[in-house]
């Protein structure tokens, strides 16, 4: 653990603008190639044709065009930038209508000594919720929620953060019915939807339990001991921020109350909306919006008031906002020069010929290689699964077993990987640098990997299938 506390990570932008860098580089040493992809009506998307993988002009990425990454990658990833605003900007306004403060220490009055008990419990639901409907997208949603009451119960934004990440991650990475990695993969590979989710659900219930364990021995120790925490002087200023030192109750006032009521009501309208109506992120940014407007407004805030509380929380997700759009210029330079199908091409070849169980966690090797490039589980199962379900017929490993290798490989380093717009995004609203989370998440993240090779190799033993 100590060399984890002397590890110097550099600013976050310097981290990706080193890696769109490199990555301009390897447009002028990797082949540039395309596989022919045709539209499938089983899952209503386009995937390749893992036989017609063929090498095409190459097109490197000019030093106009590695300045030009960024920028674009800001118009790209437009609906995350929004949202991350909306979120941070409707927020706010219930911030300063006072309704969260007080709603929180009416919440932490009830809890009293119980409220490390809030971390297993919300991780849980965070984890169930991405099981089924796979939006890891909604911690930005979840974070500024829970931050200031864990920060009032006596924990550090880094609890609210981890308790978000790592219960969706959980949940996204061995979803029994997570539309976007464990159905589309099961669809393309011709398997049963759902099958194998008992394996699934016993694999997810064992990284459950050591997560759990992981953020509440850190939530106990910066509680019994702040000055400890990676957090302790930027907290300080939050809690300032946010009010959730004032040892005076605050009583809610009827206007703030149904004004928080209002919020809760829009919100759950959204949850509706996500799970029935398939709202995305347009919808969710808007319902935010309503928030901050319809909860300011009832609570008796001015419409002056209002106005400044949006640009006064739009402000405070600046950085994260910007650092979406800088992350997302990686995979700008990788699609204009064409090299995301010669890597998985490769990775594909490579692991011809392996042994049955090493070519197993090998694939979850390539794709967890593969998702720094393809931030996307549903663009990244598209893209790789007509590729390994053929190949994990001709390498021995059932095509379960394929798939659970792409649940792995996107799902674990989603929030690692800096190229992760939404992860990128929620730290920002937590308020947590990304180098402290690596400290905080790599020890974690390294025993994930541990325990997925092991369920790997399960899998494989067992031949999980039905094939």
């Amino acid at each position: 653990m100590k060399l984890f506390k002397r590890l110097t990570v550099p600013h976050t932008f310097i981290i990706l603008m080193g890696l769109i860098l490199v990555v301009s580089i390897l447009t002028y040493i990797i082949p540039a190639g395309s596989y022919d992809r045709h539209y499938d009506e089983t899952t209503g998307r386009n995937i390749v044709d893992p036989t017609s993988y063929h090498t095409i002009e190459k097109n490197p990425t000019t030093i106009v065009e590695f300045f030009e990454s960024p920028v674009t990658g800001l118009v790209e990833a437009g609906y995350v930038v929004a949202l991350t605003f909306a979120v941070g900007a409707g927020v706010f306004v219930l911030e300063k209508a006072g309704i969260i403060t007080g709603a929180i220490q009416a919440l932490t009055k009830k809890l009293r000594g119980r409220g490390i008990l809030v971390i297993p419990i919300l991780m849980v639901v965070f984890a169930l919720i991405d099981n089924f409907i796979g939006m890891c997208e909604l911690t930005m949603v979840y974070v500024p929620i829970i931050l200031p009451l864990m920060l009032s119960m006596g924990f550090d934004s880094m609890t609210a953060a981890a308790t978000a990440l790592i219960g969706s991650q959980i949940g996204f990475s061995l979803g029994v019915a997570n539309p976007f990695t464990t159905i589309i993969g099961q669809k393309i590979s011709g398997l049963p939807l759902m099958s194998g989710w008992w394996f699934r659900l016993i694999v997810q219930v064992i990284f459950m339990i050591v997560a759990v364990y992981y953020v509440m021995r850190h939530a106990k120790k910066v509680r019994d001991n702040p000055e400890s925490g990676l957090m302790f002087e930027i907290d300080q200023k939050t809690r300032e921020e946010l009010n959730t030192d004032n040892p005076d109750t605050i009583a809610l006032t009827l206007r703030q109350k149904l004004g928080g009521i209002s919020a809760i009501l829009i919100f759950l309208l959204m949850v509706v909306g996500v799970i029935l109506w398939g709202w995305d992120m347009p919808e969710i940014g808007a319902a935010f919006v309503a928030i901050g407007i319809f909860g300011g407004v009832i609570a008796g805030m001015k419409g002056e008031q209002i106005c400044n509380a949006f640009v006064e929380g739009s402000a405070r997700v600046l950085e994260g906002a910007l650092i979406i759009g800088v992350s997302r210029g990686i995979a700008v330079v990788m699609d204009n020069a064409q090299i995301t199908d010669t890597i998985i091409h490769g990775l594909a070849t490579v692991l011809t010929g392996v042994p049955a169980i090493l070519s197993a966690v090998g694939m979850m090797v390539a794709q967890t290689i593969i998702e720094f490039f393809i931030s996307s589980g549903s663009g990244q199962a598209v893209a790789t699964m007509p590729i390994m379900a053929p190949l994990a017929d001709v390498i021995g490993v059932t095509r379960q077993t394929a798939v659970m290798a792409l649940q792995f490989g996107d799902g674990l380093v989603n929030i690692f990987y800096p190229v992760s717009g939404y992860f990128m995004a929620t730290i920002a609203l937590a308020r947590v640098p990304y180098k402290k989370w690596v400290k905080f998440f790599f020890p974690l993240l390294l025993i994930q990997w541990a325990l997925a090779i092991i369920a790997m190799i399960i899998a494989q033993v067992i031949q999980l299938g039905p094939f």
